[in-house]
């Protein structure tokens, strides 16, 4: 036998009327003062007691005969087994499992923090039983040596303007990372019996030891965008003034005070501060 079978036995109710009609078969011979009727009535009491197998909703009792792989009772219900049989109750509710945050590197060698989240449950009574030896314990292996994995495969975040921004990172793609981790566990936790619902990180960011450095490339990186955009739009705003001036006929202007005027519009529109106005209350070349 190298995988699971759903098995049904008695119902135990049966077995307990049984059970109290040796009862009362042993108290009777008791005031008869009769051993051939309580020896008996004790005895088969004695070996009636063990059968008794009751399966909570969404747990199962896999049974064992003298090594021998008997079955699984997956319904839930009360029921009565051959008293010899070993039996070992799996749960088949979902579990969550929440790693230990552990120190890994990316794609590009950078030391980082991560830890990942598992939802999962036993699917296959048989594996989890008997293909490895301690079912709950290889999740929590596998998990450890599965984000491991992950956190290699892809870098951290991506800093690059040259094109890349499509790049698969461990900061952005959190939906492409997390379909690559599910993968991953579902493909080791298969020989255990184990079926992945999700699979997630939990915790991500950088080690502290590069911490800082990264925090400041990362607000250098934004400034730089904000500043491309503030240009652009500057440009923008400087061109359309000269184009209306000049199509207005509201003044003209040579080519170097459009300069002289291009380069204070640039500098009042690209300041990160306010400026200071300064009005000219002489003519126009003073």
């Amino acid at each position: 036998m190298t995988q699971e079978k759903t098995i049904k036995v008695s119902s135990g109710y049966l077995m307990l009327l049984i059970l109290v009609i040796l009862i009362v078969s042993i108290i009777y011979g008791i005031t008869q003062a009769n051993p051939f009727i309580i020896i008996p009535s004790f005895l088969l009491f004695v070996c009636i007691i063990p059968g008794f197998i009751l399966v909570n909703p969404n747990t199962s009792k896999v049974l064992l005969l003298f090594g021998k792989y008997i079955g699984t009772i997956k319904e839930n219900g009360f029921y009565w087994a051959n008293p010899l049989y070993k039996k070992r109750g799996i749960s088949l509710r979902a579990s969550n499992f929440d790693s230990e945050r552990v120190k890994v590197n990316d794609k590009l060698g950078n030391p980082i923090m991560i830890s990942t989240i598992l939802v999962w449950k036993v699917k296959d009574t048989f594996k989890a039983a008997f293909d490895v030896d301690n079912y709950e314990n290889f999740v929590r292996v596998q998990s450890d040596a599965a984000v491991r994995k992950l956190a290699s495969l892809y870098p951290y975040d991506n800093f690059e303007d040259d094109g890349q921004d499509e790049e698969i990172t461990l900061r952005a793609s959190v939906n492409e990372v997390s379909e690559a981790l599910e993968k991953e566990l579902s493909e080791r936790l298969d020989m255990a019996g184990i079926e992945v619902l999700e699979a997630r990180i939990g915790y991500l960011a950088y080690a502290q030891e590069i911490a800082n450095a990264m925090l400041k490339r990362q607000q250098a990186t934004a400034i730089i965008a904000a500043r491309h955009k503030i240009v652009e739009g500057a440009v923008s705003m400087v061109e359309m003034a000269i184009e209306k001036l000049g199509k207005n006929n509201i003044v003209e202007l040579d080519e170097e005070r459009k300069a002289a005027m291009v380069s204070n519009l640039m500098v009042v529109l690209c300041s990160d501060k306010d400026t200071t106005p300064i009005v000219n209350t002489g003519t126009l070349n003073h």
